[in-house]
């Protein structure tokens, strides 16, 4: 079936891939200022209409919280746009079914979102965050579904990239999204910082984790904004969590190397990688800085961001290696 490209599709769908980038980051900050109770209802806000809050409210935490429910109503609104132009004018019944995917995903996501406050319940934020990611990786998608670039079957004859290297970066990628699914977990538990020193662990290689050295974690603790206790599961978590670091670091680094070897340095593909590997880097040092600064609130969504970026680009980089070998068949 030939597809033409619709400049005006493609568009709407990148706007509704960058709106939800920035609710991403925004639903950090909230989460980073402790903010996520701070509009105790849903869906009104303080009783009033969502959309007709008096600026009297929109103060403290309760302006990232609010602030991130009307950002996700307006991804809410553009997702139903995208969805309902896709079934009228895309002939490729795979990309409407996508798009009403994504129309499922939103509205899944409002409902946790809204449950979450309803409830009082904050590891609800932990699927909050997962369906967060997993939408976003669907909207860039969708948006790379529409580009010219994928549509434009009179492309010159590519070549392909090797099996065993799509099958790594892809795996790399789902190893980025259980290692956001972790700090998803820990950031939703409230309990500070389990491990307050960086590249040790309370000055060890892996620190203890026995009754009495948690309780010495706890008694020797110096931050004042924490709520809950360390337990011995965060303290294995975190540790978890640098590893899990360490091993997407060294994967994406093979991939910027061994696209450079099978593909060549000028290659759109390697050069992609070369960024990948730039923005793990990044990562690793807005990680310890995290640590270091005492989750100061914007290095800690600047790390969050760079998180989505990284899942991001890896899932476009595997999507764009297919089409590439596809059209070199």
């Amino acid at each position: 079936m030939n597809n033409k490209y619709n400049p005006a599709l493609f568009w709407f769908a990148v706007l509704n891939a960058v709106a939800t980038f920035l609710l991403i980051g925004l639903g950090g900050l909230v989460t980073s200022h402790e903010a996520g109770m701070s509009v105790p209802d849903w869906p009104t806000s303080y009783g009033y209409n969502m959309f007709a809050l008096p600026i009297k409210f929109w103060t403290g935490g309760a302006f990232f919280e609010h602030t991130h429910r009307l950002l996700a109503s307006v991804v809410g609104l553009l997702t139903t746009i995208l969805a309902v132009w896709l079934w009228l004018k895309d002939p490729r019944k795979w990309l409407t079914w996508l798009g009403i995917a994504a129309f499922l995903l939103v509205i899944a996501q409002g409902i946790l979102g809204g449950l979450r406050v309803k409830w009082q319940l904050d590891w609800l934020g932990i699927p909050h965050g997962a369906v967060a990611q997993a939408f976003q990786v669907l909207t860039c998608a969708i948006a790379l579904f529409t580009s010219r670039w994928w549509l434009d079957s009179s492309a010159e004859k590519q070549v392909a990239v090797p099996r065993g290297l799509r099958s790594h970066v892809l795996y790399v990628t789902i190893l980025i999204f259980i290692q956001l699914l972790i700090a998803a977990t820990m950031r939703h538990q409230h309990a500070g910082l389990a491990i307050p020193d960086f590249p040790l662990a309370y000055g060890k290689i892996w620190p203890s984790t026995s009754a009495e050295a948690v309780a010495s974690y706890n008694a020797h603790r110096v931050e004042i904004n924490n709520a809950n206790p360390i337990t011995a599961f965060q303290v294995n978590l975190q540790m978890a969590h640098r590893l899990v670091a360490y091993a997407i670091f060294l994967g994406v680094a093979a991939v910027a190397f061994l696209a450079r070897k099978k593909l060549g340095g000028a290659d759109g593909l390697t050069r992609l990688a070369w960024f990948w590997f730039a923005l793990l880097a990044l990562q690793i040092v807005l990680g310890a800085a995290t640590v270091w600064w005492n989750k100061a609130a914007d290095v800690t969504t600047l790390h969050v961001m760079v998180g989505a970026s990284a899942l991001l680009t890896g899932a476009l980089w595997w999507m764009m290696a297919e089409r590439r070998t596809q059209r070199a068949k």
